[in-house]
């Protein structure tokens, strides 16, 4: 029997750090084929992300990006995601699209941190204070509980917002000072035009960059990658792919051998020194989709139980 999970009764029972275990887990499992679909009708996308993993199962997210909606007040983007078994391919679940999302780019985020930011972290700055940054607040406090956030973004009256709707969070008005000041620096904009300098850059912090998604888009500046020991989620979905890492690979700003692993080699992500700085790129992908959408449906049916 097909099962609904919309996104608030999805949530319920979830917890962060359990998800970036079944992450962990999942990369211990062979490794899972990709694939994307895009089709186009100016301006309007249909996006297909596709996974299989076997022992774990099939996923299909399905996406509508209509950007002409927000001229009316709706959502630019509706999905689902479709999880079907490994055993006899039947359709197990129908997932709420930004469930899944949530989930899967914050815990993505989260798993690198638990492993590479040093324990004792204490000031995490959020940049960008759009739905993810909420969703990596929410993530973070659950593996920093002591931390204390501060958001920058680059409307004042967007940071004010967050730090309304998330309690106890600062506004900083100068991100230098932001980040010098922080353990962690969790970032995920929508800029193509690098935010984050190198410079600024302290010992012992750890840098997560979300934001970028496309071959014109950067967070960071070409110090920033040349003085950190780099990370990624996947090798697949990121060097090639990603500005972030496209354009200072195309450039010879850095070499390949500088990226120095992705999750399929998790006995890698430790941090070596207090005092090093490491930075993880959150790529994303369909795989990781699928191991979240099969963690929530866990969750879901022990609480059907």
């Amino acid at each position: 029997m097909t099962v609904m999970i919309p996104f608030e009764d999805g949530q319920k029972g979830l917890d962060w750090i359990a998800l970036t275990d079944a992450l962990a887990a999942g990369h211990d499992l062979p490794k899972g084929k990709v694939e994307d679909v895009f089709l186009y009708r100016d301006p309007d996308t249909l996006l297909n992300r596709s996974a299989w993993i076997d022992g774990m199962g099939l996923a299909i997210k399905c996406a509508t990006i209509f950007p002409q909606n927000r001229a009316s007040g709706q959502p630019m983007i509706h999905g689902a995601v479709n999880l079907f078994s490994d055993q006899n391919g039947q359709l197990e679940a129908i997932l709420d699209f930004h469930l899944v999302t949530k989930w899967k780019t914050a815990g993505d985020s989260l798993l690198a941190a638990r492993r590479l930011a040093r324990p004792d972290s204490k000031h995490i700055l959020i940049v960008g204070a759009g739905t993810v940054g909420r969703s990596l607040w929410q993530a973070y406090s659950a593996a920093f509980p002591d931390a204390v956030f501060t958001v920058w973004n680059r409307s004042a009256e967007g940071a004010q917002a967050f730090a309304r709707d998330c309690l106890g969070v600062s506004v900083a008005d100068d991100l230098e000072a932001a980040v010098k000041a922080a353990d962690i620096v969790t970032s995920a904009t929508m800029t193509t035009e690098p935010l984050l300098k190198g410079a600024w850059f302290q010992p012992g912090q750890h840098i997560d960059l979300i934001g970028a998604y496309r071959p014109d888009m950067r967070e960071a500046d070409d110090e920033a990658l040349q003085r950190t020991r780099v990370f990624v989620d996947s090798f697949d979905t990121t060097l090639g792919h990603i500005g972030e890492l496209k354009i200072p690979l195309s450039t010879g700003a850095i070499a390949k051998g500088d990226v120095l692993a992705d999750y399929y080699d998790l006995p890698s992500f430790v941090r070596q020194k207090d005092d090093e700085i490491t930075l993880f790129k959150n790529g994303g992908g369909a795989h990781l989709d699928l191991m979240t959408s099969r963690y929530i449906l866990d969750v879901w049916k022990g609480r059907q139980a």
